[in-house]
């Protein structure tokens, strides 16, 4: 918080105790004893409302601002009037969820749960997964996990994402934990990403509830899933920090890390992410507009995905003892669970690259002509970078099955 007026308009802990007594107070989810007082802020929050009625209510937003506000005020009461817990309020979010999968999805698929296979159904897991969507790649872990009758996840969410208070209510109703980004100065981004470790052992090893967090800093925009070691030595920092003989196998053992694949036959931002590419080509820079990720939220949810299949992998245990080797065995689990559609096919076709790869055999007419006219709507100039998106993942996966055929033992003390 940057000042008092700040903190007035938005305390975003209501009821906590002071930071002895719960020392995530500033990063956690909401508790069950915090949604009333959350909720009715939300029912009154202009920007939310405001945001409601431009979506919903466009016309009478612009004509008469102040009724399309009261009348998205009384919605809003109404549609969370029976809600009292996180968990109810995540009831709601399944009935949308729901709506959402059969309005915009040809097909969800989900793998690794049914048979249980390694996953324990009273187990908390850390499930690190390749990141597409900044909000449907953890909500369709959640919807997975709910329909199989297990626990949410907590799920990590990046400050820069969290610009609007009401934003950052949703979230954290919504069992999100804040990942710092914005801390300035060495000091300060230690100091936070201490206790972000801290909070996600606590969630884990004490608390017993899984986390969903993605494999690297921001999506994978080029279609490339490739974890981020930083990753993994921060999850480690507060075991190692309590025992120094401890490495990072055995805390990567601990926190019971499990690597989960999703796959978008198609992505809803594709168009944007393949401008912001061509912007850093261009000028090696690309400047994001206000609430740019709050659209693509929006889009990303709207848009219509075709198939999405979700895989959970195996956990890992205490033979990886490098930051490296866990990042390569993540990696190496989200790219073999990875589905490859049709799309991903058609656009390495379309590039002209790596024929050995391509297998036509599960292409229809109707994947074909589906495929083709979304590329015509594609800015001719933009069209390389939006077939790489799609291609990317085919090499990937034949790039990591060269690998996993060599020598990728991994040996205590590696």
């Amino acid at each position: 918080m940057n000042s008092d007026s700040t903190i007035k308009t938005h305390d975003s802990s209501p009821n906590i105790d002071d930071s002895n007594q719960d020392p995530f107070a500033a990063i956690r989810p909401y508790n069950d004893n915090e949604v009333a007082e959350v909720l009715a802020r939300l029912a009154h929050d202009p920007e939310l409302l405001d945001a409601l009625t431009r979506y919903r209510l466009p016309r009478l937003a612009r004509l008469m601002p102040r009724v399309a506000r009261a009348l998205a005020s009384i919605v809003v009461r109404w549609e969370v009037r029976n809600v009292h817990s996180v968990n109810e309020f995540q009831n709601r979010i399944a009935g949308y969820m729901q709506r959402m999968i059969r309005t915009t999805t040809d097909s969800f698929e989900v793998e690794g749960l049914d048979s249980l296979g390694e996953l324990k159904a009273d187990t908390a897991y850390l499930f690190i997964g390749n990141h597409r969507d900044i909000s449907l790649d953890p909500a369709f872990v959640n919807y997975a996990l709910y329909l199989s009758g297990r626990d949410t996840v907590r799920i990590a969410i990046g400050d820069n994402l969290l610009k609007k208070p009401y934003v950052t209510d949703l979230m954290r109703l919504n069992k999100s934990f804040i990942v710092p980004r914005s801390s300035r100065g060495k000091r300060a981004m230690l100091a936070a990403y201490q206790s972000l470790s801290a909070y996600i052992r606590h969630s884990i090893t004490a608390d017993n509830h899984s986390i969903w967090m993605a494999q690297r800093e921001g999506r994978a925009k080029d279609g490339i899933d490739r974890t981020d070691p930083a990753i993994i030595k921060m999850i480690t920092m507060d075991r190692r920090r309590e025992d120094r003989s401890s490495d990072i196998g055995d805390a990567v053992a601990e926190l019971r890390l499990v690597p989960v694949s999703i796959s978008y036959e198609y992505d809803p931002c594709d168009v944007q992410k393949a401008r912001e590419l061509d912007a850093v080509q261009r000028s090696g820079n690309y400047e994001k507009q206000d609430f740019e990720d709050i659209q693509s939220i929006v889009a990303g949810i709207t848009g219509h995905k075709g198939r999405v299949m979700l895989r959970f992998g195996t956990p890992l245990d205490a033979r990886h003892t490098s930051a490296e080797a866990v990042a390569a065995e993540i990696d190496r689990q989200v790219l073999q669970s990875y589905e490859l559609f049709p799309s991903h096919y058609l656009a390495l076709e379309a590039l002209g690259e790596a024929p050995d790869l391509m297998d036509s055999s599960a292409i229809s007419a109707s994947d074909r002509a589906r495929f083709k006219a979304r590329l015509d709507a594609v800015p001719e100039f933009l069209r390389p970078l939006w077939l790489a998106q799609y291609a990317n993942p085919v090499k990937s996966r034949s790039s990591s099955r060269l690998t996993s055929t060599q020598d990728f033992s991994v040996t205590p003390g590696q």
